[in-house]
């Protein structure tokens, strides 16, 4: 049996039972997802299933494929409210596949990644499933970090300034041509940072399918997956960057035609009227947010497309994903101006 990208079957095993797990008869491993995300695969034995995750094998942004992070929140959201897998095992320093690797239980359900996933689900259905996605971010905002020891997870004071800086950065890394309305856009956000913002943990890349649904019932979250760019934060980035993933041009972005774009689902200025309900917090200031968040879009676009040219992605539509870019910068600038948002 040839080995996944990223894999060894042997040190997988190995792993597992030096850290106390029984392995049933034949350990086999499946690739459930790869490209630009941390790899994952789903291993199972005769009795058991578990999630494996690692870093990709090329492209590496540290940040962005935190093995430690994801590990650290998932584990300690196990007694919340918050719908995880349960932790299973952590090889921190990658002795067994060359990289950092998490592993989880495997929680059974549906992912909604796609318009054609979406199809399954009636209008209830998917209506249900948007008012369920909210209410569980809202659940992981109510956390108190301290209760779940999670009080150093990150640095909250001037989160949001150091996210305008932060991205700003990683333009000037990746621009694949000049957009004066890149620069425009980040001093008009510099300008307009919040003198004061909420702090909670934050998941930081939230949208239905970095969930998985109950298999019988999609109004129901059995796991929020996809923890690596979590951290102690402004709950509002969270709220504005689920509510941005709703444009259709992330699409582009995407390589794909997603579920979380459809129409079928609630508008932004619905969801985020849901979580304000749900929630009890204030909205302030919200086209600064949706501005941030817009900015981060644009430059992730970029990012991949530059990736694409350097020839480290090569993912479906990873060359055109610079396509939206304009248009999220565009939607930044309405959205501070207030006519967007």
């Amino acid at each position: 049996m040839s080995e996944l990208p990223g894999m060894n079957r042997d040190a997988l095993e190995r792993f597992l039972r030096e850290n106390g797990i029984e392995v049933d008869g034949t350990l086999l491993v499946e690739m459930i997802s790869g490209g630009r995300s941390n790899l994952t695969y789903r291993a199972y034995d005769d009795t058991s299933t578990w999630v494996v995750r690692r870093p990709p094998t090329s492209g590496l942004t540290p940040s962005a494929h935190d093995m430690a992070r994801e590990w650290a929140v998932t584990d300690a959201l196990a007694s919340t409210d918050v719908p995880v897998a349960r932790t299973v095992a952590f090889d921190r320093d990658g002795s067994a596949l060359g990289a950092p690797m998490t592993v989880v239980e495997f929680v059974p359900g549906r992912v909604v990644r796609t318009r054609e996933d979406l199809d399954d689900l009636t209008d209830t259905q998917v209506a249900g499933n948007a008012a369920e996605l909210v209410r569980v971010l809202a659940a992981l905002h109510a956390v108190d970090p301290m209760s779940v020891g999670l009080e150093k997870f990150g640095r909250p004071d001037g989160f949001v300034t150091r996210q305008v800086a932060t991205w700003a950065r990683q333009w000037q890394t990746v621009k694949t041509r000049e957009l004066p309305d890149v620069d425009r856009l980040h001093r008009a956000l510099e300008a307009a940072v919040p003198t004061r913002s909420a702090a909670s943990i934050v998941h930081g890349d939230y949208r239905v399918d970095n969930t998985i649904l109950d298999a019988e019932d999609p109004s129901s979250v059995a796991a929020v997956v996809d923890w690596e760019m979590s951290t102690l934060g402004d709950p509002l980035t969270d709220v504005a960057l689920m509510c941005v993933y709703r444009q259709p041009v992330f699409d582009a972005v995407l390589g794909a035609d997603a579920a979380w774009t459809s129409d079928r689902y609630p508008s932004a200025a619905d969801l985020v009227q849901q979580y304000a309900v749900r929630s009890g917090r204030d909205v302030d200031n919200w086209g600064f947010y949706l501005a941030l968040a817009n900015f981060k879009l644009g430059v992730i676009g970029e990012g991949i497309t530059h990736r694409a040219l350097s020839g480290s992605d090569t993912g479906a539509g990873a060359r055109n994903a610079a396509d939206a870019t304009q248009e999220f910068i565009a939607a930044g600038l309405r959205a501070l101006s207030g006519s967007d948002g």
